[in-house]
């Protein structure tokens, strides 16, 4: 099966291609079941790079390429920018709400991966056989990352 690509230009409100991409791939590889997952850890690669990586310049392109990957599926995110030092965080974000994006992009990826600097990312997703320990781990991650922002909010 071809691997499938999208390119936006750096505006946050090009989100709304991302999500209509990740959709289209879901029903056409009939993924629907983990287009949740897929979505919220893809939709904060695309954040990060088109704030972060390109520092919302729309003359500047985010990249994100669908393909296989052994045993399920994987989305890759580039940008134009410099990359990051993605050595220095954790698994748990930041105070101040920072690295919240690359804890939910970790947390609910079975595999991430960067490269140039850290101006790509690269998400792995197992489609067949998921853990059912895994599954309620993200469940629990996501209601955690709700229930933190709903208090902020409040």
């Amino acid at each position: 099966m071809p691997m499938e690509k999208i390119i936006i230009q750096s505006d946050i409100n090009n989100l709304v291609e991302v999500e209509q991409f990740i959709d289209d791939v879901c029903g056409n590889y009939n993924i629907n079941n983990y287009a949740a997952t897929i979505s919220m850890s893809l939709l904060q690669a695309v954040k990060n790079a088109i704030v972060h990586g390109n520092h919302s310049d729309a003359s500047k392109q985010v990249t994100i390429v669908f393909d296989h990957c052994k045993g399920g599926v994987s989305f890759t995110v580039a940008d134009e920018g410099n990359g990051f030092d993605y050595a220095n965080y954790g698994s748990i974000p930041a105070e101040e709400g920072k690295g919240m994006g690359l804890y939910l992009m970790n947390a609910l990826s079975d595999k991430i991966s960067f490269q140039n600097n850290g101006s790509v990312v690269r998400m792995e997703y197992v489609i067949d056989g998921i853990a059912a320990s895994s599954a309620l781990e993200r469940i629990m991650t996501l209601k955690n990352y709700y229930a933190l922002k709903t208090a902020v909010n409040a």
